[in-house]
């Protein structure tokens, strides 16, 4: 196994810059469209109530990327640099933009989901860098390789990654909030289309990502299958276990496993297209392939676990 899969490091991937670009607007119109639900009284929610938002805050920023962590570095000898790092990568990256969806068809909280998705996306712009510099960085200092020119490489800065964070996610987000606010009932019209559309739009361009390497894709699937599968389990029941530790059931605890186990991986992409962060003559298959399946597996699994949950109603 481990033989075929670590050539996945040298593989490059058909990324063309009209794809990035594209890739860029979807992953901006869907930020705005999140931002359309999102209103200033979500963070007023945290005011009067912290603990629960405070748990989900840091079971997705936290937790998730110190078990990822440990996971990686428990696995090291049977991946390679390029894809615990891509684990790393969607670690740190922010919760999904249809948790918010799959919240209230699993019959969760959707309030505490929206304000979770609002605060994890406004800190993404610094902790996703931090996050990935940091994790990275120790994982890449845990390996018992002599440090060739790639992982070298992947020191990233994290300034340049919070400029496209920031142009990414801070600019829709605030520019949705602010439709959201002084015209209500044109946000009222045009909030669900944008939503479905722009998550049709991502689907599509991660399923055209795929295509386009289909070689590739159909020789590294059965090991990138399983590093995302167990992956997106460990992070869906780290956040129900976390808020259960914290003696937070039902809504609410459905609410934060979702957030926790539904992650930004168009984000990942983003970055990993980014020419400033990740130079075109860096070898990053693994990252990209463990983004690009993140994209396609989370909606899966994520839409299954709420749809089981929608014929259970939660305790009170």
């Amino acid at each position: 196994m481990f033989e075929t899969l670590k050539t996945i490091d040298t593989v490059r991937l058909n990324l063309s810059t009209g794809a990035g670009l594209v890739i860029n607007i979807a992953l901006a119109l869907i930020m705005f469209g999140v931002a359309l639900g999102i209103k200033v009284r979500d963070f007023k929610n945290i005011l009067q109530a912290p603990k629960v938002p405070i748990i989900g805050f840091v079971s997705q920023f936290f937790v998730l990327p110190v078990l990822t962590f440990l996971v990686v570095i428990l696995i090291k000898d049977y991946i390679t640099p390029t894809v615990g790092l891509g684990m790393i990568l969607v670690a740190a990256c922010p919760g999904g933009n249809i948790s918010n969806f799959m919240s209230a068809l699993a019959k969760g909280n959707a309030a505490l989901s929206i304000t979770l998705t609002a605060i994890a996306t406004m800190s993404a712009l610094f902790l996703t860098p931090f996050n990935f510099t940091f994790w990275g960085g120790l994982y890449i200092s845990q390996l018992n390789v002599d440090a060739p020119e790639l992982l070298q490489r992947l020191v990233i800065d994290p300034k340049k990654v919070f400029q496209t964070v920031f142009i990414l996610l801070g600019i829709p987000l605030m520019l949705g909030m602010f439709v959201n606010h002084y015209f209500p009932k044109f946000t009222s019209k045009i909030m669900k289309p944008i939503k479905v559309f722009s998550i049709v739009v991502f689907i599509g361009i991660v399923v055209g990502l795929l295509q386009k390497n289909m070689q590739y894709f159909m020789m590294y699937i059965q090991y990138i299958f399983f590093i995302v599968l167990f992956h997106n389990i460990l992070a869906f029941l780290s956040g129900y276990l976390f808020a259960s530790a914290n003696k937070i059931k039902g809504a609410n605890q459905r609410a934060i496993t979702i957030e926790t186990g539904i992650q930004n991986s168009g984000l990942a992409i983003v970055l990993l297209i980014n020419p400033k962060i990740f130079p075109p003559e860096l070898a990053i298959g693994g990252m990209v392939f463990i983004a690009a399946w993140w994209g396609v597996w989370h909606i899966i699994s994520g839409l299954s676990l709420a749809g089981v949950w929608s014929f259970f109603p939660p305790k009170k």
